[in-house]
């Protein structure tokens, strides 16, 4: 009874880390070894477009499975990486990469919404500054005498 507790831990935790194990079919796998790890370190790059947050080595779904193979057809065709991941953006898109390149319409897209939080806020401050407040009008003479009891301890 003792030993139950700790076994179903050890076999939750084996659980939890084998599903990479399992998304990598062994009739995918490349026979060369050196081909192979380049692989899985492009396979490691690239999004799983069914799951999103897969990369496609991670993922058990079909569309993952073909790009796994792509990817493989493509290196023993002799490809660089750089030139294996240039196919597959062109054909997919970046949105494939699970790491987008740096580029000009990237950081429009994520500087974007602080440009424009920034402009709001100056729009908001020079509004706020510019803000007419009503003038204030002078007392009367009744009212300054009103006043001069009160301030005198005599109203």
């Amino acid at each position: 009874m003792r030993l139950a507790a700790p076994r179903a831990i050890l076999f939750a935790v084996a659980l939890a880390f084998s599903g990479a194990a399992f998304a990598v079919q062994p009739d995918e796998m490349l026979d060369d070894p050196a081909l192979e790890a380049r692989a899985r370190a492009l396979s490691a790059e690239l999004r799983c477009l069914v799951c999103q947050n897969q990369s496609i080595d991670d993922s058990d779904a079909s569309l993952a499975r073909d790009l796994r193979i792509l990817v493989r057809e493509r290196l023993k065709a002799g490809d660089t990486d750089e030139q294996v991941l240039a196919y597959i953006v062109a054909r997919y898109g970046e949105f494939v990469l699970l790491k987008p390149r740096f580029s000009l319409r990237n950081a429009l897209l994520w500087g974007t919404p602080a440009v424009l939080l920034v402009i709001g806020g100056a729009v908001l401050a020079v509004s706020i500054r510019r803000r007419e407040r009503p003038p204030t009008k002078a007392l009367s003479a009744e009212e300054k005498a009103a006043l001069a009891k009160v301030l005198d301890g005599e109203g």
